[in-house]
């Protein structure tokens, strides 16, 4: 067994995933994207067993679902003896008290000094749009402002104010109307071509000339915006820019909606990303570690602002489901006694100063840049002009899979090494991923 546990006994992928894999190409659709040929079959904390007995740490865990790892006993044991007692009643119908305790709880999470209340979904796709719901119910306004480099989700009105064309939005419009996209203050990629410090916060300065030239903030009713984005890049705003933008909305009467799905339940050493900037939104999206794997979203906001639908207008068969609700209950526990931002702050320290010391050592790092445990690089194929590394990359998560350890990419162009290792993730294990990441950086 190799270090952090690893043991590679097979050829990846092995003879087991490669039947399944055939088996999956006459049933599934081709849409249905995998980032590596490996087929899951157990987990515990940071490591994952396929189905050929080889073990891998992961550091996608999940796409940042799994920041209490895999199988938590405490999370196990909730799902359990909530399946005994009872699988579905559907909210809508029968109502049960451990729903109103989650709310209660994530209501208190949340910051800010006003009454708020929560309203459970299924997933991060169904939090946003029912963001958004609530936002024109509430203001009476049809417009929404999203982002360059924004990943909302999958349905047509997420998928609309998604930023990435592919292939998140090829060939799936016509998409949904009142939409309007700025630029993210992307500074190693600045989309004004300016650089940090003598920027004056350039994005900023053009929201306000936008009311002029795309849409009259009297018509919008809310902005929706990666506190940290995710999908796009783990691109971490400059200090001036959230609260800027908050000033901004509070000056035109426009919610401020911070989607945390990624970035949230102390991913980056706090319970939201937000608290990093000092700002208090209007509504918040949870989704992804909210219930460790089960099926779980939540849209948490001031109560005024959340009780303006008609009754019946919010919810679904499925939302707030118990068994995931417990899990979500238990989540909370665990980062508590478990002091997983705590946790959380130490890896990313580590994390951070292993790729600054290898982009010392490898010109093909670009920018090495994270919050917390929400870390990455993004590779370039020149350092001067800054051409994305889409190839190294790729070369990049095929080496790390083959020796043991499970990443995803992300940005724009796909070049992006992202890490999302579940904070109950050992020192050994940062450690052996770490050099498993070097190793792949010596073969560039």
């Amino acid at each position: 067994m190799s270090k952090g546990g690893i043991n590679i006994n097979t050829e990846i992928p092995g003879p087991k995933s490669k039947e399944w894999t055939k088996r999956r190409e006459k049933s599934v659709p081709r849409g249905a994207f995998n980032a590596t040929p490996i087929y899951a079959e157990s987990g515990e904390g940071a490591l994952m067993n396929d189905t050929d007995g080889n073990r891998y740490i992961d550091f996608a865990a999940g796409i940042g679902v799994l920041n209490v790892g895999y199988s938590h006993p405490k999370v196990v044991e909730a799902v359990k003896a909530q399946a005994d007692k009872m699988m579905h009643p559907c909210f809508a119908v029968l109502q049960y008290e451990s729903y109103i305790e989650l709310a209660e709880k994530l209501s208190e999470k949340v910051a800010g000094d006003y009454d708020k209340k929560t309203l459970f979904l299924n997933s991060g796709a169904e939090a946003v749009e029912n963001a958004v719901k609530i936002a024109r119910s509430y203001s009476r306004k049809p417009a929404v402002i999203a982002f360059e480099n924004a990943f909302h989700g999958r349905t047509l009105l997420t998928m609309s104010m998604t930023a990435k064309v592919n292939p998140y939005k090829q060939h799936f419009g016509p998409f949904a109307p009142e939409v309007y996209r700025l630029p993210y203050p992307y500074c190693y990629r600045c989309p004004f071509g300016l650089t940090y410090g003598s920027c004056k916060i350039r994005c900023l300065e053009y929201i306000e000339e936008s009311f002029a030239t795309h849409i009259p903030p009297e018509d919008v009713a809310c902005l929706v915006i990666e506190t940290v984005v995710g999908e796009g890049g783990f691109i971490i705003p400059p200090k001036e820019f959230l609260p800027g933008l908050k000033k901004i909305c509070e000056k035109y009467n426009i919610l401020f909606v911070a989607d945390e799905i990624q970035c949230g339940y102390g991913r980056t050493g706090k319970m939201f990303a937000y608290e990093h900037f000092d700002i208090v939104p209007d509504m918040v999206t949870s989704a992804k570690s909210i219930a460790a794997g089960m099926p779980l979203s939540a849209v948490t906001g001031k109560a005024d602002v959340m009780d303006t639908t008609v009754i019946g207008g919010l919810g679904g068969t499925y939302s707030g489901n118990p068994v995931a609700i417990e899990a979500g209950l238990a989540v909370l526990d665990v980062m508590e006694e478990e002091n997983l931002l705590e946790k959380a702050n130490e890896m990313g320290e580590y994390l951070m100063k292993r790729f600054k010391d290898m982009q010392k050592k490898y010109p093909v790092i670009g920018d090495v840049r994270g919050l917390g445990a929400m870390v990455a690089i993004e590779l370039v194929s020149d350092p001067e002009s800054k051409k994305p590394g889409t190839e190294e990359t790729k070369k990049v998560m095929k080496y790390c899979y083959e020796k043991g350890l499970i990443l995803v990419k992300a940005g724009m162009y796909d070049n992006i090494v992202r890490l999302l290792p579940p904070l109950v993730t050992t020192k050994e294990q940062q450690e052996a991923a770490m050099d498993i990441i070097e190793d792949s950086l010596k073969t560039l």
